[in-house]
């Protein structure tokens, strides 16, 4: 059985509706990471406090902050950067979960990332420390243009810093739109790293964005090899059916509850049970 989740702001930087539309699909948990036009770490103290008490308040529970560390330039001034860092680790605790999402740095256009290479791993080194001293969990995604772009990189990020406090975040349609096939070149190399998948296809004609299993995401063999492996996690939804940005993506409620019900189509013909 897999667990189903979300990153709500896809749905409406409104909180109200958000819980309301994950509500209707039967999705109770959130991967936070905006409300109110903010991402979750520019919240406040009593900010947080009431987004935590209304989705408690609803019976929802958090399953990670889907943060924007390491989606800076990797020339980019890393100390400062640190600080935010703090912050998402903060933000952790306060929604009781222990998974943080991260990202391993833009390489300079045109630039060739095995050129930044030393730099990305003592980076992502010095975030796995803090982490374990922290007791949280990092999850790195492989987005597009950032060190860990393709199956190759984030096996070599993951095996050079091999540690339970880092993990991987897997995203077909990232793949798909860095000419990387998801489940036949990158799944066999990450198969035992992944902690959470992030439900989004893509075609590789062109990139555009498409509900699970309508695009080149090999999203239904990636189902089928990851239960069969006995996988219990998130299938988290980001649609990006509507806009992408370079740190979020939207649908509005129609289009996530499309990207919902192809979901559960899938879930269905492959025989997987969900909450």
């Amino acid at each position: 059985m897999v667990i189903l989740s979300a990153l709500a702001d896809e749905i409406s930087p409104d909180l109200k509706t958000q819980l309301d539309v994950l509500e209707s699909e039967g999705i109770r948990h959130i991967e936070l990471r905006g409300i109110w036009n903010k991402n979750i770490l520019e919240l406040n103290h009593n900010e947080l406090t009431t987004v935590k008490n209304r989705i408690y308040g609803r019976n929802f529970r958090i399953s990670s902050i889907a943060t924007p560390i390491g989606k800076i330039g990797i020339t980019e001034d890393f100390e400062r950067h640190l600080m935010l860092f703090k912050r998402a680790i903060h933000v952790a605790k306060c929604f009781d979960t222990p998974y943080i999402r991260i990202f391993s740095f833009f390489i300079p256009p045109g630039e060739n990332p095995e050129d930044h290479r030393d730099e990305v791993l003592k980076r992502v080194r010095i975030l796995e420390e803090k982490a374990r001293e922290a007791g949280v969990v990092l999850l790195h995604e492989n987005e597009k243009e950032i060190y860990g772009d393709t199956g190759k990189r984030c096996h070599d990020l993951l095996s050079f810093c091999p540690s339970p406090h880092l993990r991987a975040v897997f995203d077909p349609a990232n793949f798909v739109q860095c000419g990387v096939q998801p489940f036949c070149e990158a799944y066999p190399l990450l198969k035992d790293d992944i902690e959470c998948i992030h439900i989004k296809d893509a075609l590789f004609e062109g990139g555009k964005v498409v509900p699970a299993g309508q695009g080149d995401g090999e999203v239904e063999d990636l189902l089928r090899a990851i239960t069969s492996r006995g996988y219990r996690g998130f299938l988290s939804l980001e649609p990006h059916l509507s806009t992408t940005g370079k740190f979020d993506g939207f649908s509005g409620p129609e289009l996530f509850r499309v990207a919902a019900r192809e979901l559960k189509k899938l879930l269905k013909k492959t025989s997987i049970e969900w909450y």
